[in-house]
């Protein structure tokens, strides 16, 4: 099994930025990759960013606009999103995945373990 731990959401108002990260456990993760979802209510969970632990450049959702940045430590095992310039369509419950597959998907079915999520709120 595969934890992650998933740490930094809060409430900020509009314009600020914040930080979350994602600590993965129980397996090795050189040949997988994680990824970035969120989740409005009444709203499907969408792809936020993904990247591979072994290197490469990292995906983005088309929403994304330049304003998150997906980054991992390997050393630490773990993968962090940067959140900047929060809108209010940013109030979403954040999840960390982890897939045992070779490429950076999108797609949630795609993803074999999660986190637990956290509330991010960008307020008005």
């Amino acid at each position: 099994q595969v934890q992650l731990v998933e740490s930094g959401g809060g409430l900020l108002q509009a314009g600020g930025s914040l930080r979350l990260s994602c600590a993965a456990s129980g397996r090795t993760f050189s040949r997988s990759a994680m990824g970035w979802f969120r989740q409005a209510p009444g709203k499907e969970r969408e792809f936020v960013a993904s990247i591979r632990w072994s290197g490469g450049s990292p995906y983005y959702g088309d929403f994304v606009k330049g304003r998150f940045t997906i980054s991992r430590d390997n050393a630490k095992n773990t993968v962090y999103l940067q959140i900047s310039r929060l809108k209010p369509e940013d109030t979403t419950v954040d999840y960390c995945a982890a897939t045992v597959g070779f490429r950076e998907y999108t797609r949630v079915r795609r993803y074999d373990y999660w986190s637990q999520g956290t509330q991010v709120t960008g307020s008005s």
